[in-house]
């Protein structure tokens, strides 16, 4: 499974989130759905923040991008921002020297963002994404003036240049395409921000407002500046799953992005790091013991989900099998035992791999009612090496297939059979043969293929 993960510590704006993409491997040219349906340029470079390469993206009209130096396109987040959502640029008195790039363009309501999407002719997933953060900073609009969604009027952000960061966000993590995109909490910084309306604390109350309906931890500080936009937050709000530590990962790209501030001596950079997750860990993948002993089997981490219930229904309890494998789970138990107060109820106990823990955690609150999910993390497996076989089960003149699981060691001894309960009992259905009985034949119609083998 591929992951995207960002390191959220040095906040995150619409521009920092398109360079990093473009850092970590995203093809820049996707961008120019964005560039011909809105009539802007990308302006994609590599410079140097504090000693950090990193991409930075900036956005232009075309009509100014021949005679705009790169230092007056800048639109990447500044120490301000204005309450009206995706501010990306005018950041009222606080953003001194940091230009206004996101304002230009026409401010639009709610409605006229989405009928602009809507006429990009974008790829299905990129239109329902970017709209989807649209609604997201909408909804924050409509939450900080006290309005209706279809009431909100967009400012900054109807501007053409938020547009292109939005869209262009969706386009390249399309062209990307991980399975998971994860985000370390979030830093917002600190100190004021003047906004149309005064001067406020940061983070600002859009990004307040974001930071409720997202999975990620929203942190003030490191520095007294403003770190986080509303534009980014509500990207990662929809994109993104909140942890706590940046997964392991078999890293195949990583980048930063680059915004337009001075931190001093913290680089203006958000990193994104892109790489495989819950492979089988190289250490020891053979079975190898420290001790240097084989036990010939492959280590495999994974977490234990569990949950006391004393009022689930049986109805309920026994779908779990269903609900949750679909979720992703590897194994469900459930098991009966004795309460506070003696009552009888419930252990349910889910293994999972490490990236489905937090999905299926969901869907066991979800079908429970529960409300605590213990999780026992990082814990270690010792497994075989597994593949299905389809056996041929002669009954009569017909014959049948049941598939056949086939368990080897780490230097491809098998040492097991076992046939599919759930194929067997259909031909044994069909057959009225005993369920036990197609089990034995399918496994000995694999024995012997492979001893012909």
């Amino acid at each position: 499974m591929t992951t995207l993960a960002f390191d959220g510590r040095t906040g995150a704006s619409g521009d920092m989130l398109l360079g990093a993409l473009v850092a970590a491997g995203a093809d820049p040219t996707a961008l120019e759905r964005v560039e011909d349906a809105l009539g802007v340029s990308y302006d994609v470079t590599t410079v140097t923040k504090r000693g950090v390469r990193a991409a930075s993206v900036t956005v232009a009209h075309d009509a100014e991008a021949q005679n705009a130096t790169p230092g007056e396109r800048d639109h990447g987040h500044g120490d301000g921002e204005s309450d009206h959502i995706g501010a990306e640029g005018d950041h009222g008195d606080v953003a001194d020297g940091h230009d206004d790039a996101e304002g230009h363009g026409p401010h639009r309501t709610y409605a006229d963002v989405v009928a602009l999407v809507e006429a990009m002719d974008l790829p299905e997933r990129v239109e329902t994404d970017a709209l989807a953060v649209f609604e997201v900073l909408g909804r924050a609009e409509a939450a900080v003036h006290g309005t209706d969604l279809d009431d909100a009027h967009f400012h900054e952000v109807g501007a053409d240049d938020a547009i292109a960061d939005v869209v262009g966000v969706a386009l390249l993590l399309d062209d990307l395409d991980p399975d998971r995109i994860v985000t370390t909490p979030v830093f917002a910084g600190s100190g004021e921000v003047s906004m149309h309306h005064g001067t406020y604390p940061v983070p600002a109350p859009a990004v307040v407002e974001i930071a409720e309906r997202a999975s990620w931890r929203l942190r003030g500080g490191p520095v007294e500046a403003e770190l986080l936009t509303p534009t980014g937050a509500a990207l990662l709000a929809h994109y993104a799953e909140g942890v706590d530590d940046a997964p392991a990962l078999r890293v195949s790209e990583s980048g930063y992005g680059a915004g337009s501030m001075d931190l001093g001596e913290r680089p203006n950079v958000l990193r994104a790091v892109l790489g495989g997750e819950g492979e089988t860990e190289t250490e020891p993948t053979d079975g190898t013991a420290a001790d240097g002993t084989r036990n010939g089997l492959v280590r495999d981490d994974v977490v234990v989900l569990e949950t006391n219930l004393d009022d689930a229904p049986p109805e309920v309890l026994g779908g779990l099998q269903d609900t949750l494998t679909e979720a992703g789970a590897r194994d469900i138990s459930v098991v009966p035992l004795t309460m506070k107060k003696s009552r009888p109820g419930h252990l349910v106990k889910v293994v999972a791999k490490p990236a489905d823990a937090g999905a299926i955690a969901r869907r066991l609150a979800e079908e429970t009612g529960t409300l605590g999910i213990r999780e026992t993390g990082a814990s270690h497996r010792w497994i075989a090496d597994r593949e299905f076989e389809t056996a041929e089960v002669a009954v009569g003149d017909e014959v049948h297939e049941v598939a056949v699981k086939v368990a080897r060691d780490a230097e491809g001894e098998v040492y097991d059979y076992s046939a599919e309960y759930d194929d067997a009992h259909a031909v044994a259905r069909e057959t009225d043969l005993p369920v036990r009985e197609v089990m034995r034949r399918a496994v000995e119609a694999v024995r012997t293929a492979r001893a012909g083998d």
